[in-house]
């Protein structure tokens, strides 16, 4: 950990100082850039550009939530693609390679003329299944909220061995869901939502609504990123769902700690270990494999 003061003016404006040398050091700049994503985004760029003019060797950004990530390709007629905005304003502060976290659309990394290591959740979340679902494994079912998740999800089925189902949806305008099918029987079943990002928990909810109405016998759900904007820690609260988890590359506000039925996940082993293998130029696609993942995890699913 390097030495550093990070403060703000009156005006707002972001101030760095490093304290110690770093030149010729490889240094790892920790910052997700969530809400508020345009100080944190800031705070990102300013550091690296400190790192950088203190002749360090090499800058990766280690960023568990990227943020701007829903914004990568144009939706309609005269509108911005930011994620691509946002690599170009990473590139040019000097930082030199990416360490995230389930990006919203892998296609993403196209968006960088450098590495970028993207790890997965869905190895931690088959971890802490197989533990909190061990006696009844055979009952659990895999459910995908929609079609574009369907890759994800049956990743997920794969390691835990279970069958898949998918939530078909119509969505008329964002935030809003038409109308909504289940393709799959799930009837007896405890099914898992599997996800990356958790907004406002409509979708969700209405998903989980939807599955004990087709016969299911209670419904879990594993999100990736936990925004938990707006009122989507009290449409959890009184949902159909019987858990929650998320994982910490979000900060829990204490709403989301305090709701029962919400648990949240640590990602710090692999993040760990993922900069250890970048600092040592070895694999960091290994740590995908149980045999890599589970000795980093032995403390919390013994």
């Amino acid at each position: 950990m390097v030495d550093a003061r990070v403060e703000r003016f009156n005006d707002g404006e972001i101030f760095v100082e490093i304290h110690e040398n770093v030149r010729g050091e490889d240094m790892f700049i920790i910052q997700p850039t969530s809400n508020p994503a345009n100080d944190n985004l800031m705070e990102l760029l300013i550091i690296a550009d400190t790192l950088r003019r203190s002749s360090a060797s090499r800058i990766t950004a280690v960023i568990p939530y990227f943020g701007y990530a829903r914004q990568d390709r144009r939706s309609k007629a005269r509108t911005p693609i930011s994620a691509k905005l946002v690599a170009n304003m990473i590139a040019q502060s000097g930082i030199e390679r990416v360490l995230t976290m389930d990006l919203h659309a892998a296609q993403i990394q196209g968006f960088f003329d450098m590495p970028v290591d993207n790890l997965y959740a869905s190895p931690i979340f088959a971890l802490d299944i197989k533990h909190h679902f061990k006696e009844c494994l055979d009952e659990v079912m895999v459910v995908s909220p929609d079609v574009g998740g369907v890759a994800r999800a049956r990743e997920l089925a794969k390691r835990i061995n279970a069958p898949l189902a998918i939530v078909d949806k119509r969505r008329e305008k964002p935030g809003e869901v038409a109308e909504m099918t289940v393709i799959g029987d799930v009837t007896g079943k405890r099914c898992i939502i599997i996800d990356d990002i958790i907004d406002t928990a409509g979708t969700l909810v209405k998903a989980a609504e939807l599955l004990i109405n087709s016969g299911a016998k209670e419904v879990h759900a594993y999100i990736s990123h936990g925004v938990m904007s707006g009122p989507a820690v009290g449409r959890v609260a009184g949902s159909a769902l019987k858990s929650l988890v998320i994982t910490d590359t979000i900060e829990p506000t204490k709403a989301v700690k305090e709701t029962p039925n919400i648990r949240t996940v640590t990602t710090a082993p692999i993040f760990a270990q993922a900069i250890l293998n970048i600092w040592g130029g070895t694999s960091v696609s290994s740590l995908f494999n149980d045999q890599s993942l589970e000795p980093l995890y032995e403390t919390h699913y013994p």
